[in-house]
This record gives C-alpha cells, structure tokens and sequence, in this order.
C-alpha cells in the first residue's frame, strides 16, 4: 500500500485572471503530483458548489478559506489512505463535505484534491493517467469540438448563442482532425480582417466579431471551411452551443439578436430552420436547464438526425441524468468534472450515460487552467468527443497537445471515431 503522506494547496488564476486552487499529493513512495480546478462562467443552477472567501481582495474571488480547509481537514482525514482506491478517497471527501452539493468544502477544493490523488495514483505505477483510469481499452481518441466564434456570456458581442463550432468528421485520425481545425482557423481569422471584423477572441479562444446574426456567422464559417480547402459537412461539420439558459425569462426565449420573443416550438423551429441550411450535427442547451417540456419536444422532433447535448440541463449529475432517460430529453450529456466535485462521480454519471446510450463530450470550462486531465480522461474512457476551446490560448491548447502526445504514445491502436466508421452515422442534407 503506497499512503498519502502530504497535501500541499496554493491560490493560483485562471485563464481569466480569477483566483483558483492547485493542489499538490505526496505519497510515501517520493511520488508527487498536482492538479488545478476550472470555473464555469455560463454556470447551471444545479452545479456542485464552488466556495470563494467572498472578501474585497481579489474582488471576493480569493480561496484562501478553502486553501485552509484543505490543509486541516481534508488532509487529517486523508493522510496514511491508500492511494490505491479513487472510489475510497473520493467518498471520505464527500462524507467529510456532508452537504449534497459540496457547499461546505467546495466542489473546488475537493475536486482538486481528488483529480491530484489519480495524477499521484497514476504516477505511482508509473503509467500514463489514461490507462490508469481507462486500462487496455483506453485507445479511442475524441473528436474535437472546437470553438471558433464565441458569444453568449462568452464574449462582449451580441451574439446570443454562446459557441459556434467546427467539427472534423472527416478526419482519419486527431492530429489530422486538429490540422484541418487549425487550418480552417485561420483562414476565418483573414476572412474577418477582410471585412474589418474584429478578431479578438472570446474566453475560450475563438473570434468574437460584432455580429449579432447566427446565420452570418455560419456563413462566415463555411466559408473559412471551402476556402481552408475542405468539404462542408464531408470533412468538417459544424456544432453549437446555445446556453439557453442565459437568455430564458418568465417562460420564453429572449434572443435580442435576432429580435425574436419565442416559446421552446419557436426556438426548435429556428433550430430546424439552421439544420436544413447547414450541416449541423450538435447542439448543446438548445432549451433552459428547467424546460423540460421543451426538452423532451426537441428530442422527439430533432433527436433522430441531431444530436442534442444536456449541459446546464444535466450538470454531471446522474439523478439528472436518470431523469432525462427516463422523460427522454436530450441524447447526449457534457461532462465537466467541476460540476460535480469528485472524480469518481464523474466516472459514474459517464457509465450511466453510455449505458443507456447517451454520447458523452468531455469538457472545459470557460476559466481553465493549463491542467491537462480531461484529455486524459476523454480517452480514459473512450468518450469520442471533447470540447476543449479554440485553437488560441495555452489553456485551451495545453488539453490538444496532451491528446497529441496520447495518440503517439498509442500508434496504431488509436482510434478516431469518425463518419467512416459511423460514430456519426448520421449527416443532415442542407440546402447550401
């Protein structure tokens, strides 16, 4: 039995600049590891809760309470346990929270905690973080969903939805999906400046132009595609992330950018409407996270060709989950280990979601750090699919290098899930 034999917590920032939380484990074998926490600022009510010290420093953003906590009873109760058990370490912790959701501890500190325990874990044996969670048949690498326009809370435009993606379905391997992601990229950054466009980016590293029209920017990115050199909707489809949370008031869908008051039928017929024009494949809280109504008639209505994704809806959490297979809403769930707080519940709501059928993408947040886990874990547990940002900012590229070097280091076992071998069986016909 290799012992935990030191914990070691320091208030470190995020891609934004907001204080976060890295976390170093030390085992009695020598081996130290660490990990670091994101933070979501597009946040579902029903997320695991982080804990800030809510003080004027850092304007109330600082951990140095958690920094504490962790350094007291996290580690009293966690010193001399085996390292050996993810499932037993991450239990004392949700014990020792004794709150639903992590509201005591923070969903922050323990996650650290727990993610730099299966680093040290990992290390300790000497393999690789994906094989150690995944074992033998961890070989299928993820399909990048990658995030070229940023709006929403995302961006200081007037884009509504939040993310506008590309995604290489035609592909035959990762570094492959990643040069034509680049590729396309860029020629979108010169098609931008082209029509003086600004191309600064949004927190998650794509372009955040002052368009407030969905359709134009498609267009804009369909373009990018064709002139990067590459078949729309054959090699790269598209996906989008509405956050439709952030714009549902008393019932109806607020979307000022296109003048539209709607209820859910209006909006999945919009949604309908961008499917027809052009080839996309997902889209994530298309509805509020409390419109189950709406969700379950989206589903029935698009869910056949469309693949629609629970985030804010489901928010890691199996209950959730167990309540969207049971009402049949949605088809596929965003895992984000921060919304639930340990990994081993993570692990748990993405058998149950593959179990049942649901698809599973492996998540950032839109405050990240250069910790590079849910890389690992995207092929730990043959996932096929990952967002991870754009292809600006270290903390976004920090997870595609780590995928990178994942690919060479399986050779020939990879596997990318692409339409040739019909893991999207399924590409909508559209008009343009």
């Amino acid at each position: 039995m290799t012992a935990i034999t030191g914990i070691k917590a320091r208030q470190i920032f995020d891609s934004r600049g907001n204080p976060t939380i890295e976390v170093d484990v030390q085992l009695e074998s020598g081996v130290l590891a660490k990990a670091s926490v994101p933070s979501g600022a597009s946040t579902g009510r029903y997320e695991a809760v982080e804990k800030r010290d809510k003080e004027k420093k850092f304007g109330g953003k600082s951990v140095f309470s958690v920094i504490d906590m962790i350094h007291g009873e996290i580690f009293d109760v966690l010193c001399g346990v085996s390292i050996e058990s993810q499932e037993t370490i991450d239990k004392l912790l949700i014990q020792l929270d004794g709150t639903d959701n992590k509201s005591r501890l923070g969903a922050n500190a323990i996650l650290a905690v727990s993610l730099a325990c299966a680093k040290a874990a990992a290390a300790d044996k000497k393999i690789a973080l994906y094989k150690y969670l995944g074992g033998l048949n961890a070989c299928m690498m993820p399909i990048p969903f990658v995030n070229i326009i940023n709006g929403g809370a995302h961006a200081d435009n007037k884009l509504d939805f939040q993310e506008f993606m590309i995604v290489p379905v035609g592909a035959f391997s990762f570094s492959n999906a990643l040069q034509m992601a680049q590729e396309t990229f860029h020629m979108l950054k010169q098609l931008l400046k082209n029509k003086s466009l600004s191309t600064m980016v949004g927190d998650e590293g794509g372009f955040a132009p002052l368009i407030s029209d969905p359709k134009m920017v498609l267009d804009f990115i369909c373009q990018a595609i064709e002139k990067a050199g590459y078949k729309i909707g054959d090699d790269i489809a598209l996906a989008l992330d509405i956050a439709a949370s952030e714009f549902y008031h008393d019932n109806k869908y607020l979307v000022k950018g296109i003048n539209r008051v709607t209820d859910a039928n209006g909006l999945i017929q919009y949604y309908q409407e961008l499917c027809q024009s052009y080839p996309i494949i997902s889209i994530e809280d298309g509805l509020a996270e409390d419109d189950w109504n709406g969700w379950k008639l989206m589903t029935k209505s698009m869910g056949e060709n469309t693949q629609l994704v629970g985030d804010d809806l489901f928010v890691t959490n199996s209950r959730k989950l167990e309540r969207g297979i049971q009402e049949k809403a949605a088809n596929a769930i965003l895992i984000k280990p921060n919304q639930v707080g340990t990994l081993s519940e993570t692990l748990d709501v993405i058998r149950l979601a593959q179990k049942t059928g649901y698809r599973t993408i492996i998540s950032h947040r839109s405050g990240e750090t250069e910790d590079t886990t849910i890389a690992d874990l995207a092929v730990a547990v043959n996932a096929g699919q990952i967002k991870t940002g754009s292809m600006s900012r270290t903390d976004r590229l920090a997870k595609y290098n780590q995928l990178l070097r994942i690919e060479e280091s399986l050779g020939k076992l990879a596997i990318y899930p692409n339409k040739k071998n019909l893991f999207f069986p399924v590409i909508p016909r559209y008009s343009k």
